[in-house]
């Protein structure tokens, strides 16, 4: 417990841009500028031609009708397929403060997403910290992709039952998107891009209960159920 004490005393991690602009190279600094607002015309120009399938297990809503504060997590190889169905929410994501990271997060916030800075490697504490706030103080919706940000691929991390614990949530949700047809990076996460005009499963299993296994086993069935 003195993990979570320690937490309740330490500040919220600072989003100013300027303060995290500084810390990249020119190099850097133009792809962020650069790359950001062409990337959100893309996935605006793709998600527009999208259809989505719901497939969710007995007695268990679709999240996206779930209204905050809740917890929900998902693989990061499906990031890039649920941010336009997601955008506009004001839905926390927790995001790396890596190179990566930073670009992730400024594609994000322009969707309409609020990005909270950190991971399991770097300012964990103060990013838990941020959905704490996120989740106890402005309600919001707060989803980790579970593998993140590095992997391996598809195995749990404890963030999500963290901020459970953290906040005395009873639950954390799960769900996973897999488009019909979609094209697979050779990444870490096989990272999925899915193609124009198609059709994307999202699958809601049923919610489990705050624990690391629990969750594990929930995430699995998340995509076992898009084959359905």
């Amino acid at each position: 417990m003195l993990f979570y004490r320690t937490l309740s005393s330490i500040a919220p991690p600072h989003t100013s841009k300027l303060n995290r602009v500084a810390a990249f190279t020119p190099k850097q600094r133009l792809l962020l500028a650069v790359i950001p607002p062409l990337a959100v015309a893309l996935i605006r120009l793709l998600g527009m031609t999208l259809r989505y399938r719901d497939v969710n297990a007995p007695a268990t809503p679709v999240g996206i009708k779930v209204p905050g504060p809740t917890i929900f997590a998902f693989w990061h190889c499906a990031l890039l397929v649920c941010a336009y169905r997601f955008r506009n929410e004001g839905i926390a994501i927790l995001i790396s403060r890596s190179f990566d990271g930073e670009l992730i997060a400024r594609i994000v916030e322009r969707l309409g997403f609020v990005a909270i800075r950190g991971s399991s490697t770097r300012g964990g504490p103060l990013a838990l910290r941020g959905m704490q706030q996120a989740y106890t103080e402005a309600h919001r919706i707060c989803a980790f992709t579970a593998d993140g940000p590095k992997g391996p691929s598809r195995i749990a991390k404890p963030g999500p039952v963290q901020l459970a614990e953290l906040t005395g949530a009873t639950w954390v949700g799960a769900f996973h998107a897999q488009p019909d047809r979609t094209w697979q990076l050779h990444s870490w996460d096989r990272f999925m891009i899915p193609k124009p005009f198609t059709t994307v499963t999202f699958s809601w299993p049923a919610h489990t209960a705050p624990e690391l296994e629990s969750l594990q086993r929930a995430l699995d069935e998340a995509v076992a159920m898009t084959s359905r």
